[in-house]
């Protein structure tokens, strides 16, 4: 719990905040929840699935958008890197969460 505030706060490196995070992370969770989704709506459950597909994984990926925007904010890189980091966690958080 206490990396997950760090990513919260910024307090992570950019690479960690994006790799691990944003893309291993969000990789395991959003599969997880999406193989929840159909097994639950398959069972007949559909407002279960929508609970499993949407109430674990949009929180966790609007942290993760949260931490890697403020880590790219403190990076002392190159600001292109930060800014690049900054746009596909956007458009991960875009596509794996609101689709």
């Amino acid at each position: 719990m206490d990396r997950l505030m760090a990513l919260w706060r910024g307090d992570l490196s950019l690479g960690e905040a994006f790799w691990t995070w944003a893309v291993l992370g969000a990789l395991v969770v959003n599969v997880t929840t999406s193989v929840a989704f159909l097994a639950l709506v398959s069972a007949d459950r559909p407002w279960l699935a929508l609970a499993a597909g949407y109430a674990l994984s949009v929180p966790y990926n609007l942290v993760v958008l949260v931490g890697v925007w403020r880590a790219a904010a403190r990076d002392e890189g190159p600001a292109l890197w930060a800014d690049l980091a900054r746009v596909a966690s956007l458009v991960l958080f875009a596509v794996l969460s609101l689709t």
